[in-house]
């Protein structure tokens, strides 16, 4: 059950993230009044739901690490970790924002990924 809370965790944890990375660029598109704030508002913002992404990434860290009794190495979460980030930036993107297209050579990346998890288990 650990890897499964872990995995949970880190994909809401990445959701978090990837909306505190990348969220502002959306918003600065849809509401006037957040496009007209300063950078240190912007900062501000992402900070705050940066938050709630470290309240998720550091007990799915605790609980899955070998160490605290949890079925992963380091390796192994940064790397499960790398993956789930980049599948919901994926998604985010795409349904996000439009003009941002997957290509042939994303997908072959993706491969790349599913075979760094391969050998970082083996």
């Amino acid at each position: 059950m650990k890897a499964f809370y872990t995995i949970g965790l880190l994909i809401i944890s990445n959701i978090f993230m990837t909306f505190a990375w990348y969220g502002h660029l959306k918003l600065k598109q849809e509401f006037s009044w957040f496009a007209s704030l300063p950078l240190i508002g912007v900062i501000a913002f992402s900070w705050a739901i940066a938050f709630f992404e470290y309240s998720c990434q550091i007990p799915a860290n605790r609980i899955g690490f070998v160490d605290n009794g949890g079925p992963f190495t380091l390796m192994q979460l940064k790397v499960i970790q790398e993956v789930i980030t980049l599948i919901i930036f994926t998604v985010f993107t795409t349904v996000f924002f439009k003009g941002e297209a997957l290509h042939w050579n994303h997908f072959v990346a993706f491969i790349f990924l599913i075979l760094a998890v391969y050998f970082v288990f083996k």
